[in-house]
C-alpha cells in the first residue's frame, strides 16, 4: 500500500481548509496546490467533483533527506489529497513516506521517512478527532 485515506465531514471547502491547519501544525506547508477539477474543466471539458493535490513538504525533512540522497527530490513533496466523496464527506489521502525506502537503498532516507510518517499520522488523528 502506497497511502492512507480517512473521510472527514465537509464541506470540501471548510474541510480543506482544515486540512491544510493539520498539516501546519505538524511543520508542513502545501508548497503546491494542483486543482485537479478546475484543470480537467479547462483541459478537457470535463466536470467532475472537487479534488486538490497538496505537496505537503516539511522544510527540515525534505532537507535532511535531499542531504541523504540528492535524488529523492524525485520523491518528494508528501502528496496529499482532498477530494470529495460521497454525500457531505471528504476523503483525504495520504503518500506514506516509508514508500521512498522501498525505492531506494540509503539508509539515511529511512530515518526521514519515519519523522514524516509520524508527523503525517498524527494530521490523519487530528483529523479524525475534528480538531
Amino acid at each position: 500500500m502506497y497511502g492512507h485515506h480517512i473521510e472527514i465531514p465537509g464541506p470540501f471547502d471548510r474541510a480543506l481548509e482544515k486540512v491544510l491547519a493539520a498539516l501546519k501544525a505538524e511543520g508542513f506547508g502545501a508548497l503546491s496546490d494542483i486543482d485537479i477539477q478546475k484543470a480537467m474543466k479547462e483541459k478537457l471539458g470535463k466536470d467532475m467533483p472537487p479534488y486538490r493535490i497538496l505537496g505537503a513538504c516539511n522544510p527540515p525533512l525534505a532537507h535532511q533527506a535531499l542531504q541523504a540522497d540528492p535524488e529523492i527530490g524525485l520523491l518528494l513533496p508528501c502528496n496529499v489529497t482532498v477530494r470529495q466523496g460521497d454525500g457531505d464527506r471528504v476523503v483525504v489521502g495520504f503518500l506514506d513516506p516509508q514508500t521512498m525506502v522501498q525505492l531506494t537503498d540509503n539508509p539515511g532516507v529511512k530515518g526521514v521517512a519515519d519523522d514524516a510518517g509520524a508527523r503525517l499520522a498524527r494530521v490523519r488523528e487530528a483529523l479524525q478527532r475534528g480538531s
